[in-house]
C-alpha cells in the first residue's frame, strides 16, 4: 500500500470510516502525496488524455466561442479569462493563439488559472511561456467575482469529491470507507439510514442496491461562477463526461496507465473521478439567478462550432504550415481526421461527453447551444 494508503487507515483506526467525499480529496489532494500534488497524469505517457491533448482544434473552438459569447454581450470591459483545472496548459495556449483573431478580447484579458497542483503549476507555466499573455495562478475560485467572468472547465467537475447513498433494508445509507478485518481499506454502509431529503424524489421507486451519487462541491462551485456571471455579465462553458438525466448507478472509478484500477487499491497512485450530473449543475445555475443552455453532446456542439470546416482547411494545407503543428511534431491529413472523429463520433467521445453554458439571464444563447 502507498504510504498516503497507510495514513488514510490510520485516521481510520483512530477516528472511524470516512466518507468517500473525504476519502476522494485526501487521495487526489494531499500536498505531499496526492495523486494531482505529485505528478503530470496527462498524455501517453500519463494515466489519460484528454480533448486538449488529442487535437489543438477543441481549445481553438472554445477560446473563440468565450470572444463570441463577450461580442454578443456588448464587449464588456475588464473581461477576466479562467480556466478551471488548466492540466498542461495545453487547453489555454490554444486558446489564446485563436484568439489573436480577435485582439479587441485578448488583450484586455486578465488570465487566471485555478490551479493547486505545483507540479502542474510549472508544466502549465512551461506551455504558457511564449503565449504573450499575462497570466496569474490561484488555488481557489472564490476571489474571482469582481468583473465580467468568461471561464471554461474542461473535464474538472469529473474529479471533485462526491457521496454515495445505498438503498439497504434500513433505507439509505451512505457508503463509507472503513477496515475490514485484515486491516484493508474497504466500503461499508453507515449504520443509521439518512433523511430522505438527500436523495430524488424518485428514490422510493428505486430498488435494494441502487446507488445515488451527488456532488455538494461541484453544485456549490457552479454556483459560485453562476453568481458571478449573473451579476457581473460573461460566459462559462463547462465539458466533462456525464449524464443528464438524474439516476442511480454507480460511476466512481479509478484510472491508473490507461487501465481501470481499484478505486481503494493504492490512495495517491491512481485517477479518482465520478460522471458529472449535468441536471444537478444546471439546477444550481438557476439558483443562482444564471440562464443555462444544455447539455448538449460534445460532437453536437464541435461540430456546430466548425470543426469539420476547420480539420478540412487544415487538411487542404501543406503540414509544414505553421498554423498546424500538433504540439512539436508535425502531421498529416489522415491524423487530421481521426482526431475530429475520436472528438465527435457517438462511440467515442461525442455524446459521453457533454456541454453546459452559463450566461446572464439577459444574454443571448450562445454559439452551438
Amino acid at each position: 500500500m502507498t504510504p498516503l494508503g497507510q495514513r488514510i487507515v490510520g485516521l481510520i483506526a483512530a477516528q472511524g470510516p470516512i466518507s468517500i467525499a473525504e476519502f476522494m480529496t485526501m487521495a487526489l489532494h494531499d500536498r505531499e502525496a496526492g495523486y494531482y500534488a505529485t505528478r503530470d497524469p496527462f498524455g501517453a505517457a500519463g494515466d489519460f488524455i484528454t480533448a486538449p491533448e488529442i487535437s489543438q482544434m477543441f481549445g481553438e473552438l472554445l477560446g473563440l466561442w468565450l470572444a463570441q459569447v463577450w461580442e454578443d454581450q456588448g464587449r464588456p470591459k475588464r473581461p477576466r479569462l479562467v480556466e478551471l483545472g488548466p492540466g498542461r496548459g495545453t487547453l489555454m495556449n490554444d486558446a489564446l493563439r485563436a484568439l489573436k483573431l480577435v485582439p479587441e478580447f485578448r488583450d484586455g484579458l486578465e488570465v487566471v488559472l485555478v490551479e493547486a497542483s505545483p507540479v502542474l503549476r510549472a508544466a502549465q507555466q512551461e506551455t504558457l511561456r511564449e503565449s504573450g499573455a499575462a497570466i496569474s495562478w490561484t488555488e481557489n475560485f472564490d476571489a474571482l467575482a469582481d468583473r465580467p467572468l468568461f471561464l471554461v472547465a474542461n473535464e474538472f467537475f469529473d474529479a471533485l469529491p462526491i457521496r454515495q447513498y445505498v438503498r439497504s433494508e434500513r433505507g439509505w445509507c451512505e457508503r463509507m470507507v472503513t477496515l475490514d478485518d485484515s486491516g484493508a481499506l474497504a466500503f461499508a454502509l453507515a449504520p443509521v439510514a439518512i433523511s430522505n431529503a438527500a436523495v430524488p424524489a424518485n428514490r422510493d421507486g428505486a430498488p435494494r442496491g441502487a446507488v445515488y451519487e451527488c456532488s455538494a462541491a461541484g453544485e456549490a462551485l457552479m454556483e459560485d461562477i453562476a453568481d458571478v456571471i449573473g451579476a457581473q455579465g460573461g460566459g462559462a462553458i463547462v465539458i466533462d463526461y456525464g449524464y443528464d438525466v438524474p439516476g442511480f448507478g454507480e460511476t466512481l472509478q479509478a484510472v491508473a496507465n490507461h487501465k481501470f484500477a481499484g478505486v481503494l487499491t493504492d490512495p495517491g497512485a491512481s485517477d479518482l473521478s465520478a460522471h458529472v450530473d449535468f441536471r444537478t449543475l444546471g439546477d444550481a445555475v438557476v439558483r443562482a439567478g444564471a440562464s443555462v443552455c444544455g447539455p448538449i453532446g460534445q460532437g453536437e456542439l464541435l461540430m456546430a462550432l466548425g470543426i469539420v470546416q476547420r480539420a478540412d482547411r487544415l487538411a487542404q494545407q501543406e503540414t509544414t504550415s505553421a498554423d498546424w503543428r500538433h504540439r512539436d511534431h508535425l502531421v498529416d491529413a489522415p491524423d487530421i481526421r481521426r482526431q475530429v472523429e475520436r472528438l465527435i463520433l457517438p462511440d467515442q467521445m461525442g455524446t459521453l461527453f457533454k456541454a453546459l453554458a452559463i450566461v446572464p439571464k439577459s444574454a443571448p444563447t450562445p454559439p452551438g447551444f
